[in-house]
């Protein structure tokens, strides 16, 4: 999209801040003005100011739009909130039945799912986390086991399935990349004529709320166009 001469001056006040206080060196700050000045679009101008503040916080926008307050559909997750919780589960066994752990809950450093002709499920979309990094170790015999986890946590599968599966699927890819700040999942294990399956999906409500942000984020941006 074409830059108009507000949204150039926006950026320019935004470096004059970030001189001020310390945060751009002068030889910087006349190389980000100059090329701001000379910029013509959107796409020249964000990279000038991506590492920068605005009051608040937030990381400067280029076309005037807020940053979405913190709990409001949309906003980044804070997850220096959901970890380093103790954990409230740390492991699930299944004989001839099932185990499941979903919804608000803790998982450990360490979580060991066992399903012998059964099955178990794994959801780590709405949990808190114990450490930074966690290892889900799934081991199965003729049963079943699925693990979910949010698009936006860094997981690696490393698993051995024989006459069986260790599988892996995304299924909503398409809405971002994990966050820097994410959790670590590694999800390891062994199937023995069964299966172990690791989802990466939003919930409903998740989904739901991310529309809900789409929304929004269209209609003010139609708003700043008229």
């Amino acid at each position: 999209m074409r830059a108009s001469d507000a949204e150039r001056e926006r950026i320019a006040e935004t470096l004059r801040e970030a001189v001020a206080e310390g945060r751009l060196q002068m030889d910087e700050f006349e190389q980000r003005l100059d090329a701001t000045y000379k910029a013509r679009t959107h796409g020249e101008l964000e990279p000038l100011v991506s590492d920068l503040p605005v009051p608040g916080g937030s990381v400067a926008p280029v076309t005037g739009r807020a940053p979405v307050p913190a709990g409001q559909p949309g906003a980044p997750v804070d997850w220096s909130r959901r970890i380093g919780k103790p954990a409230t589960s740390s492991g699930g066994f299944a004989f001839w039945s099932g185990f499941s752990r979903k919804g608000k809950w803790t998982v450990g450093r360490v979580f060991t799912g066992f399903a012998m002709w059964g099955g178990g499920e794994i959801d780590l979309r709405e949990a808190d986390f114990e450490d930074r990094e966690v290892h889900i170790r799934c081991w199965t015999v003729m049963g079943g086991m699925l693990v979910k986890v949010a698009p936006d946590v860094h997981v690696h599968v490393n698993g051995v399935g024989i006459m069986g599966g260790f599988d892996e699927q995304t299924k909503d890819a398409d809405l971002g990349d994990p966050a820097p700040d994410a959790p670590r999942v590694r999800v390891t294990g062994f199937a023995l004529m069964g299966g172990v399956g690791v989802e990466r999906k939003w919930t409903k409500a998740q989904r739901q709320r991310l529309k809900e942000a789409e929304r929004a984020r269209l209609r003010l941006e139609k708003g700043y166009e008229d």
